[in-house]
């Protein structure tokens, strides 16, 4: 049997095949996967927040934010073995769990996310090749290292693969 490689809320890991790496609980988080097919490397991030700036004092928990998370994640892959250059990125999450009123900027966090997830990426070069964000609903995601296959769970709508 596969081992599984749980990553939690503000939370990142990455893993060599054959393991796998699962985050559930995506609302208005990120799942982020990142992927070198060659090396079969892969890792995960379940970002709650766009950025880091925001906070002011201490120290911060890096896994939470887009902006800190995914170059953390490449040092890791690459100290694993990944190759920066042939990195490909995924995407998951990002939902509008709740209606709001107002059109207060701040409270559309799942958009955020996702914009925040792919500016960060940008600056990395490294490509998004498969999403699945927005709506108003919950993901479960595991990535299988060996294939590089990212399966998403919705409740109301079955299982997807990127």
């Amino acid at each position: 049997m596969t081992e599984i490689v749980k990553v939690g809320m503000a939370d990142l890991n990455v893993a060599v095949s054959p393991k796998r790496l699962r985050t559930t609980g995506l609302g208005s988080c990120v799942g982020i996967v990142l992927f070198d097919k060659i090396h079969r490397i892969g890792g995960l991030a379940h970002i709650m927040l766009p950025s880091s700036e925001m906070v002011k004092i201490g120290e911060i928990n890096k896994a939470k934010y887009a902006d800190t998370a995914i170059p953390l994640m490449v040092d890791m892959m690459v100290s694993l073995g990944a190759n920066k250059s042939l990195l490909v990125a995924k995407l998951a999450g990002g939902a509008q769990m709740f209606q709001f009123q107002t059109q207060n900027e701040m409270m559309r966090i799942g958009p955020r996310n996702v914009t925040a997830s792919k500016e960060a990426l940008a600056k990395l070069n490294i490509p998004i090749i498969a999403e699945d964000v927005g709506e108003n609903y919950g993901r479960t995601i595991e990535l299988d290292t060996e294939t590089g296959i990212l399966s998403i769970k919705t409740a109301n709508k079955g299982i997807n693969e990127l």
